[in-house]
Parts: C-alpha cells; structure tokens; sequence
C-alpha cells in the first residue's frame, strides 16, 4: 500500500499510510518526543496511538487543490478524482502551509 512522510515545517512528523480497511496516520516518535512538538491538525492532535478511518482524514483530504489547478493536474495524469490519497501524494508536495506530504517509495526503508 502507499505511505507518505507528513512534514510539519520541514520536520519528518509522522507518516500517513493507505491500508486495506483505509488510512492510518501516526506520528514519529522523535516528533512526539520534541516538546516544540505542535499536531499537524487540531483533528489529529499529538498522540502515541495510531489514527485510523476508513476515509481519507478530513484534513488531507482538504490539502488537494480544487477548480483549475485540479484540472491541471488530473489532465496530466491518469489518476481518478475519485483517488484521493493518489491526488494527495501528486499535488501537496509544496502546498501552501506548514504541512507538506512526501511520497514514500515501495522499496525505501523507513
């Protein structure tokens, strides 16, 4: 399944993972561990215990681009609209924010 570093200004803070029952964040522990520490999202505020849905998490789902630059990106590949998490590992390397998503690739190490 695919996975994605979650960057929080430039700091590896946690990773987010697509499953078979449907998506899984969970931050570091080094992240965790720094009391300058803050949650990527007010809905996923800082914990040890993993966060699981069976949809895309509301915030991630909210870092996709709309309207035309969506357009623009699904006319130049062939992912669906309806791939969300696709989308996400596509567009929201450098989104405007403090969160940015890293693809992680099949054959990396964590």
């Amino acid at each position: 399944m695919s996975k994605a570093f979650i960057q929080y200004k430039g700091n590896n803070a946690g990773i987010l993972e697509e499953t078979d029952e449907g998506y899984e964040f969970r931050y570091n522990q080094e992240y965790l561990s720094d009391a300058a520490a803050k949650p990527v999202s007010l809905t996923l505020p800082l914990s040890e215990k993993p966060y699981k849905s069976s949809v895309l998490f509301p915030f991630f789902d909210g870092l996709i681009p709309e309207g035309w630059l969506l357009d623009v990106a699904l006319r130049n590949t062939d992912i669906s609209e309806l791939d969300r998490f696709s989308l996400l590992l596509l567009c929201c390397k450098d989104c405007i924010g403090a969160v940015s998503v890293i693809p992680i690739n099949d054959d990396s190490d964590e």
